[in-house]
């Protein structure tokens, strides 16, 4: 590049100048790229592997009618363009059926679809998160010696809890596992749906109150990894991370060592203060497991008195409590928004919640609020949701189906 050369206002160097700042501009986005990670298109599990495998997959029998549209795009605009006399480029208004371009319109996309409806049916099979490993990495079954290791997950918030019920050890916000070693994961949430995902290790499962969802994975590589949560559950949603580490066997059990050597008992009073909303918790340890406690929280019972979800779901199959309905219902009552202990998480207040906001600020599209109401905010427009009163459900619920009602 000629530096005495001239732009069009006839300064010189200016064109140089914008040249070398196009070139660092290019060389500073690349830095940035070089640091991003394809975790998903590299994995270490064999699980997230076959998933990558379908992904190229996919995107290479759809790309056969992508590309060759795309190049027929441009071959059209430049042969039957205006200038363009060639005998063969005669613009015909008569045109209208070709049985050579009906076939393959038709039989290329219909082939691709076929395809795409084997490789998901089978896929779907071989992949189901329920479905117990059949092995641990290409032409390496499962060996009938390996025992899976059991993991217990519940979701908090903003943390991950880890009970290990087979070690009787749990962590927060840190797991580990030995390589090459199946996994089977029981998954959970306290309070809101959320999302467990390894990206190294398998695609994302939700994670539920009161419920429990599945997963059977394995790790293939010894190193240090990074979980999250894929689905926004509040304010402290994006330091909801935890580190997975895949450990030789010798080192998981050093792991465990460490555990139950470090931090206090996991039982149901202990749970019930590490529930509490919390952000960017560092990673713990406890030392042991009270008996039953995972059962507890997928059933919505860790506190005193509180009747879980499978007790309930057994009083209804045997008919009901009639009697005792109202008891049963006070007991059945959670506190998922820890309103009565006073640690409800940041999230809907006014108007959603029907309860004054916790700050004077007014939200936009809201009409002003000018009466002061309790705990220092003001009072809602009489338009606003009302909070439901605590007591039994409307009348018209508990009516008997009419006969021939289909449940």
């Amino acid at each position: 590049m000629n530096p005495n050369h001239k732009s069009a206002d006839g300064r010189p160097g200016v064109s140089l100048k914008r040249s070398l700042l196009r070139t660092l501009a290019l060389l500073a986005a690349a830095g940035l790229l070089a640091g991003c990670g394809m975790t998903v298109m590299d994995p270490s599990g064999d699980i997230a592997v076959q998933q990558r495998n379908l992904i190229i997959a996919s995107t290479a029998l759809m790309l056969l009618v992508i590309l060759p549209v795309i190049a027929l795009t441009f071959i059209f605009a430049w042969r039957y363009r205006a200038s363009n006399t060639d005998a063969d480029a005669t613009y015909d208004p008569d045109f209208h059926h070709s049985t050579q371009l009906e076939v393959v319109i038709w039989t290329v996309p219909l082939l691709i679809i076929i395809a795409l409806g084997a490789m998901t049916w089978v896929s779907t099979h071989t992949l189901d998160p329920y479905r117990p490993l059949s092995r641990i990495a290409p032409n390496k079954p499962v060996p009938a010696d390996v025992k899976p290791l059991t993991v217990e997950v519940v979701a908090l918030d903003w943390k991950w809890l880890f009970i290990y019920p087979e070690h009787g050890v749990a962590s927060v916000n840190e797991m580990a596992a030995p390589a090459n070693v199946p996994i089977t994961f029981r998954i959970t949430s306290s309070s809101v749906w959320n999302t467990f995902y390894v990206p190294a290790l398998a695609g994302m499962i939700y994670a539920m109150p009161g419920m429990e969802t599945k997963l059977h994975a394995v790790m293939n590589q010894e190193g240090d990894f990074t979980g999250i949560s894929g689905q926004y559950s509040g304010s402290g949603f994006s330091r909801m991370n935890f580190g997975f580490r895949s450990l030789s066997p010798q080192g998981f059990d050093e792991w465990v060592a460490k555990a139950k050597a470090s931090g206090a008992p996991l039982d149901r009073q202990a749970y019930l203060a590490l529930e509490k909303p919390s952000e960017a918790e560092p990673v713990r340890y406890f030392t042991s497991v009270e008996n039953g406690l995972f059962g507890a929280i997928v059933g919505l019972c860790v506190a005193p008195g509180q009747m879980c979800v499978h007790e309930m779901h057994h009083i209804d199959r045997m008919g009901g409590a009639v009697a005792d309905s109202e008891a049963n219902r006070q007991r059945l009552e959670y506190d998922s928004r820890r309103l009565q202990g006073g640690d409800e998480p940041s999230g809907a207040t006014f108007p959603a919640s029907g309860r004054p906001p916790r700050s004077l600020e007014e939200p936009e599209g809201v009409m002003p609020r000018d009466q002061p109401g309790e705990e220092g905010g003001k009072t809602p427009p009489s338009n606003a949701p009302s909070r439901p009163e605590s007591g039994p459900a409307p009348t018209q619920l508990n009516n008997r189906p009419a006969d021939g009602h289909q449940h």
